[in-house]
């Protein structure tokens, strides 16, 4: 028996918003109904932006919890970071809160939505 990974779905009460920073940060192509979008990109499972009327971000850095989150490469830290604020993340904590060797430079982010995910040199 084989399991897969087919897709990651995030809630956001703007679906656009929410889709288009992940198209621009990631690429890939967008297909669009009235309550999901599916964000298409080579490499990774299917995103669905599901309309969730109700979401309402995590307040941080001090409050929320991190029911799940991602975790991006790079090859350049420096200019992921600049198209990922020019898509219209933010930044959540600094470089130097996350010390373990195999994430030495990893940054945290935060969607439109307030989803948070790492980027993280290759």
């Amino acid at each position: 028996m084989n399991i897969s990974l087919t897709s990651l779905v995030v809630d956001a009460a703007d679906i656009e918003t929410e889709s288009s920073f992940w198209h621009l940060v990631l690429g890939g192509s967008v297909t669009k109904t009235a309550t999901h979008h599916f964000l298409q990109v080579d490499g990774f499972p299917v995103i669905v932006i599901q309309h969730a009327a109700e979401h309402v971000p995590p307040q941080w850095p001090d409050g929320g919890s991190q029911q799940m989150h991602v975790d991006l490469s790079t090859d350049d830290v420096a200019t992921g970071e600049t198209r990922v604020i020019a898509a219209g993340g933010r930044r959540l904590r600094p470089t130097a809160d996350v010390a373990a060797s195999t994430w030495e430079g990893a940054r945290v982010y935060a969607s439109p939505a307030g989803h948070p995910f790492c980027l993280r040199p290759a």
